[in-house]
């Protein structure tokens, strides 16, 4: 009798390649087909457009308004060759947000495309979505959700400062894994401006529903938050005990967290 592969019942539990199985001195056809699929999705991942209207209508059945800038990143083309140019906004955009009268606001909420609009389009409103209560329980008060083309982190930081935000998180597609292209990333700034460092940021990442749920993740951004305008900081000096009953605040988890 053959023993069982101990492996295989692994694959229970993970996304991860293994216990791929073996044809010759080769892969079995089958694997080579999903490697080639799971590659293809994260290549479109990458290169989908980003389409920041669908979201202002989704955002704007949540009661919520929009601004739409663009990084000085005038193309795909240029924002996979030249990073730095997805950290900063456009001149055209920078003007735009100064014209426009934001009231004094906490937070102001960053949509970005970032490496996978595929992401952003599956995850970033339902996050936003369970995220509302708890900053009504918190009492913080929220600038128009900004929706940013050709975006990377730190676009967060400029926007944030431009508008003379509290903290800005900046909700943004996640580097296409080969079994994740749909994970979007969070990442919040306490005074954003732009000089702040990477270290200076708080991330939550794998927000998907085979990673992080919506409900937890927004959980842990609102714990975030909550400590982070107490001790008017993020970055390494915050660290992520929301998973501490003890710790709890005023927010607390809204639904069972599994």
């Amino acid at each position: 009798m053959k023993n069982p592969d101990a492996w295989s019942l692994l694959r229970e539990f993970t996304d991860a390649r293994i216990a791929l199985g073996r044809s010759g001195a080769s892969l079995p056809t089958r694997e080579v087909l999903n490697f080639g699929l799971a590659h293809a999705q994260a290549r479109d991942a990458i290169h989908q457009p980003f389409d920041s209207r669908s979201l202002e209508n989704e955002l704007a059945a949540l009661g919520l308004q929009t601004l739409t800038v663009h990084s000085a990143a005038a193309d795909r083309h240029i924002y996979l060759n030249r990073p730095d140019l997805g950290r900063k906004l456009s001149e055209e955009s920078r003007d735009a947000l100064r014209d426009h009268p934001v009231a004094a606001h906490d937070l102001l909420l960053v949509i970005g495309d970032g490496l996978s609009s595929h992401a952003v389009h599956r995850q970033a409103v339902p996050l936003i979505a369970a995220l509302l209560p708890y900053l009504h329980t918190l009492g913080l008060s929220l600038a128009p959700v900004v929706l940013a083309h050709q975006s990377r982190v730190a676009l967060g930081d400029d926007i944030g400062e431009t508008l003379n935000s509290q903290a800005v998180a900046i909700l943004i597609g996640e580097r296409p894994g080969l079994s994740s292209p749909d994970s979007l990333g969070v990442y919040l700034t306490w005074k954003p401006g732009r000089t702040r460092l990477e270290s200076e940021r708080n991330c939550i990442s794998n927000i998907r529903p085979e990673g992080l749920c919506h409900d937890a993740a927004a959980f842990k951004l609102a714990w975030l938050l909550e400590q982070a305008f107490l001790r008017r900081l993020t970055g390494v000096k915050l660290k992520d005990e929301s998973d501490n009953p003890a710790l709890h605040g005023l927010v607390k988890p809204r639904v069972p967290l599994t």
